[in-house]
């Protein structure tokens, strides 16, 4: 079997392709919580701790060239070691988010699984060997 007959079967299984769906619709879903967190929660969170912007939140930790804005996009642009934890807090937010949403989504697709019904449990099979036992004990019974 050659190799690219290999690989188009490896690729065509319903593994692969449910796991690119997924892949795909992960990003899509990822952004989403991306906007969530970064156009609506985030402000809210900054207007409830004084007006505070978490993207920047920043520590410098080395020195600012003569000429640079003390802006975080500023900085980095020039090269100056910035510690960014406001975006650090951000990112940790939005998995937190992120993590939750998918625990919620995995519940309620198991609590709208069905549930099989187990079958009603049947009478065991009697082993062969009492079969016949039984059967010689009634031969012997008639005899």
């Amino acid at each position: 079997m050659s190799i690219l007959s290999e690989f188009k079967e490896f690729a065509v299984k319903g593994n692969v392709i449910d796991l690119a769906v997924g892949v795909i619709i992960g990003a899509a879903f990822g952004k989403i919580v991306d906007s969530l967190v970064a156009d609506i929660i985030m402000p809210l969170v900054g207007v409830v701790f004084g007006k505070l912007d978490f993207s920047n939140l920043y520590v410098v930790l080395g020195t600012v060239p003569p000429g640079v804005a003390n802006t975080l996009a500023d900085l980095k642009k020039a090269g100056v070691p910035v510690l960014a934890y406001g975006n650090f807090i951000t990112i940790a937010v939005n998995f937190v988010i992120l993590a939750f949403i998918i625990f919620m989504m995995v519940k309620q697709i198991n609590r709208l699984k069905r549930t099989e019904e187990p079958a009603p449990a049947a009478a065991p099979a009697t082993p062969e060997d009492v079969v016949l036992l039984r059967e010689i004990r009634d031969s012997l019974k008639r005899n």
